[in-house]
């Protein structure tokens, strides 16, 4: 085309990027990559290579070889190798390290950003002036954290080896999430990048080993699914760090119960994009722009259910498909295209094929025509947008990992609000409104780890991010993610718990009846006269009789009588559950209000303690001072908590653009609790009090062996103004009542102190809706110490939002 016509169509000419330095890099290579383990290229010990392509053109880039078990097990032995040295060089030290590694991607930024483009098919704009400066940006971030640690940490210790899966749509960027802070904090890693894109990590590890990063350090092995379960089951590693499908992250799960591995989850999303009628419109098409086809819409946080009010839903959808119109598709290489390439014809065939579904369920599509596509050759698909679409239906509910957009209307605001938590999925929303006042009271609302308010797809290496419900768990970014590969000092040290509980136990009181314990006097009173007491359930605030209508004897540890409680089933279970659900005033209530309830709690206790202290020793054989010791102890621990109620807040991050983040800690919901048999009152109050002071509503399974201290603790419940539903007690057999729990859709977390055969079947089965769990495998634990107290139970206890909120014009 000529001059005059380049100004008569005012059309783009393109813009490619050189790539011959890319291109030179893999020449050196001659196309062929082992993996890179103990600071040097290893050949695979299979021999087996697959090819890496170019979603633009379908070029082959590249064949990297298929990692197997000898190749995981090569590089958890070095990454083993080198951690205690690492560790033992001192946060200072590796800070320098990380400080190198961020000057290092700054060097070669260049070539960094052109190669994500061409093993991605994203556009070179994004990959240069996005992902490349925020891996920097981590590397720079987490060697502060270094040089901080041992301040900053005191009583927390790196985890070890650390096993990291990171996905195909940041290939770079997720890199650097999950490496920086890891080997920031002393650990040592083994990353498995995805299959379709794994150029950027081997060129990272390359450039790394000769920045002086030592050797063993970061290691890089490549290949398909059958790599990572390799990395995900092998017993050396001590955390798997993972971002991916949920579909593929509850299959870790279940892979990794009962290891002892931590593991944080970083899973699909659904998320909604809110447009208030007080918007600036305009700017929230530009929003929907960058939610939605940002990298094809290949994110897990895109804004992909568009949500407008109904009084400028028209206008708004008028102003989207004029601006959809001008969005450019085209190789990853164009300086000049908005979209680039689908990653592989697989995904682009798994979007063609949601759409189709779609369109018999009855929406609509529509997808500009003026928008033209690339010749034949590359995986490419066309902005699309979806209207006439029901809450339920396919493209509402399903992730779709591509540049496809739904919208529907609301009228007010609960109805937004309603409409965006429709969604199995929790992981961000964006709110767009010129009036803060609203933003910042739906924000709180929105049952997800990050919002925007009036932006989109912020990322900072000093806020984090993660997700609710089944977009996992876990923290990447800022304070919260540092926590995520450290542990406190001591904890899973203690010894190992029997098999089986050690004391005589509960038996069901039909059991019982016509043997010799079944005619052993029960207390009587003061006076000598004799007053039965019932032990019951405690559900939604009151004394319930189990369903079954069945009651369990109660023995000491040399097996004498001590009395019966109720004998709770699954039905009792699913009550509980449903009154915690309910019980949505405790965690609507200040935590003020909140300390209030537990100082009060603890008061009443107080008034009773000497009564619990006897009832102690009868029920556990101890000596009346160890027994007073540990009622003291109880209140004392309900007095911490109380403290903490009103403490346990959140943080103003200020990442670097004129913004704040507000990081809130909110309630997980509701949380199951399983206690352990030792010390039995203290460690009981030592698990609900802390669920309790953040706001979370219990349902709680006391000691099996000692559960009457649980049932008298309710009659102080009651008089103490916990609200109904808050704290519900079932007793009963543990192995009947825990599966039910881990097994329950509305219970959000469980927590489980007992054997270590129960941790695992608790981590097990939560996959259902990917439940939060935080178990001991199994070790014993002394409540006493004040390790048994504190910040670790708090972390658990609560889930960090992060609202973004950009300020001026």
């Amino acid at each position: 085309m000529s001059v005059a016509e380049y100004f008569q169509t005012m059309d783009y000419a393109p813009a490619p990027e050189d790539d011959k330095a890319a291109r030179a890099w893999l020449l050196q290579h001659a196309g062929t990559f082992d993996h890179f383990i103990d600071g040097q290229w290893r050949a695979g010990a299979s021999g087996e290579r697959f090819a890496v392509r170019a979603p633009a053109t379908g070029e082959v880039l590249a064949e990297v070889a298929q990692g197997g078990a000898a190749d995981i097990d090569a590089a958890v032995a070095a990454a083993r190798a080198a951690q205690p040295g690492w560790l033992a060089a001192g946060g200072a030290h590796r800070a320098r390290h990380l400080y190198a590694l961020a000057r290092m991607v700054q060097r070669h930024s260049r070539l960094f950003a052109v190669l994500e483009a061409l093993d991605n098919g994203k556009p070179i704009r994004e990959t240069r002036d996005i992902d490349v400066p925020l891996v920097a940006r981590h590397f720079l971030h987490y060697a502060g954290w270094a040089q901080l640690q041992e301040t900053e940490f005191a009583g927390w210790a790196p985890l070890g080896v650390i096993g990291q899966i990171v996905p195909w749509n940041f290939p770079l960027l997720m890199l650097a999430w999950k490496v920086a802070p890891a080997i920031a904090l002393g650990n040592c890693v083994v990353l498995k990048p995805a299959e379709y894109t794994p150029l950027t990590a081997l060129l990272f590890a390359q450039l790394a080993a000769q920045a002086g990063l030592p050797a063993g350090v970061l290691n890089v092995v490549t290949g398909d699914g059958r790599t990572g379960a390799e990395l995900v089951e092998h017993r050396d590693v001590d955390k798997i760090a993972f971002t991916g499908s949920t579909e593929v992250g509850r299959s870790i799960r279940a892979a990794t119960a009962g290891s002892g591995k931590s593991l944080t989850l970083e899973l699909g999303g659904k998320s909604p994009f809110i447009v208030f009628d007080d918007a600036d419109l305009d700017g929230a098409v530009e929003g929907v722009v960058d939610a939605i086809w940002f990298n094809q819409g290949q994110v897990c946080c895109a804004g992909s259910r568009l949500l407008v009010q109904e009084g400028v839903e028209a206008r708004f959808v008028d102003k989207l498909k004029h601006r959809m119109a001008q969005l450019r598709v085209g190789p990853s290489l164009d300086k000049t295209i908005d979209m680039g390439a689908i990653v592989d014809p697989v995904q682009l065939t798994r979007i063609e094929a949601l759409i189709e579904t779609g369109r018999r369920e009855g929406c609509e599509i529509w997808q500009p025509h003026e928008v033209a596509m690339p010749a034949a050759g590359g995986s490419y698909y066309p902005p699309t947008l979806v209207t006439n679409v029901a809450p339920s239906c396919t493209l509402a509910q399903e992730e779709i990992f591509g540049p496809v957009l739904t919208t529907m209307s609301f009228r007010t605001p609960d109805e937004a609000v309603a409409l965006a938590n429709n969604t199995r999925y929790g992981l961000a929303a964006s709110v767009w409104s010129e009036t803060i006042g609203r933003a910042l009271d739906i924000a709180p609302r929105l049952a997800c780890g990050v919002v925007w308010v009036n932006a989109t797809n912020l990322f900072d290496a000093s806020v984090g991010f993660g997700g609710y419900r089944e977009s996992g768990y876990g923290r990447e970014g800022g304070r919260e993610g540092v926590y995520e590969y450290l542990k406190p000092i001591g904890w899973g040290k203690g010894a190992v718990r029997d098999a089986a509980p050690a004391s005589a136990g509960p038996q069901r009181a039909a059991d019982r009846i016509g043997s010799a314990s079944g005619v052993t006097p029960l207390d009587r009173g003061a006076g000598g006269d004799f007053i039965d007491r019932s032990a019951k359930l405690f559900i939604g605030g009151r004394q319930a009789r189990a369903d079954g209508g069945d009651s369990r004897a109660v023995h000491a540890p040399s097996g004498a009588f001590v009395g019966e409680v109720a004998d709770g089933n699954r039905k009792d279970v699913r009550d509980a559950v449903a009154a915690a659900r309910s019980a949505t005033k405790w965690s609507t209530m200040s935590g003020h209000a909140r300390a209030q309830v537990l100082y009060f709690l603890a008061e009443n206790l107080s008034a009773r303690g000497d009564e619990f202290a006897r009832q102690l020793v009868r029920r556990t054989e101890c000596d009346a001072d160890a027994a007073r010791r540990e009622v003291e102890a109880s209140i004392t621990r309900l007095c911490t908590y109380a403290a903490w109620a009103d403490k346990f807040d959140g943080a103003v991050h200020t990442p670097p653009l004129r913004g704040v983040a507000l990081a809130m800690h909110e309630p997980l919901g509701v949380i199951g609790i399983a206690c352990p048999d030792e010390a039995p009152l203290l460690a009981l109050i030592s698990l609900v009090a802390p669920a309790l002071a953040l706001g979370n509503r219990v349902v709680v399974l006391p000691s099996e062996a000692c559960p009457l201290a649980a049932t008298d603790l309710y009659q102080v419940v009651e008089t103490s103004d916990v609200p109904a539903g808050a704290l519900n007690i079932v007793t009963g057999a543990r192995d009947a009542l825990l599966p039910t729990l881990a097994k329950h859709d509305d219970v959000d977390a469980l927590w489980c102190f007992g054997r270590a055969d129960e941790s695992e079947h608790v981590e097990r089965e939560s996959i259902g809706n990917l439940k939060r769990t935080f178990v001991d495998y199994g070790c014993r634990i002394d409540w006493f110490d004040r390790a048994s107290e504190g910040i670790t139970f708090l972390r658990q206890a609560a889930q960090v939002k992060n609202i973004w909120i950009p300020y001026g014009d």
